[in-house]
């Protein structure tokens, strides 16, 4: 799954610790995630919308739809 979730972070001036604990994740769990190695859960792409502000669709994009 492609994400947004370093460019958005980046334009916060946030590190992966500061999305991490905002997420109430670990700072490996954002790293796989911005990777691609990790698909996070339904609860946490929720809340990394409900954080940026954005629908989880602007944030996750399905590669296979892509």
């Amino acid at each position: 799954m492609k994400n947004r979730l370093k460019v958005l972070r980046a334009e916060r001036d946030w590190t992966q610790a500061d999305l991490a604990a905002a997420l109430e994740v670990s700072r490996q769990t954002i790293n796989a995630i911005e990777k691609g190695k990790f698909d996070p859960s339904l609860p946490l792409a929720f809340k990394a919308a409900r954080l940026f502000n954005m629908s989880i669709e602007d944030i996750f994009q399905d590669e296979a739809a892509a």
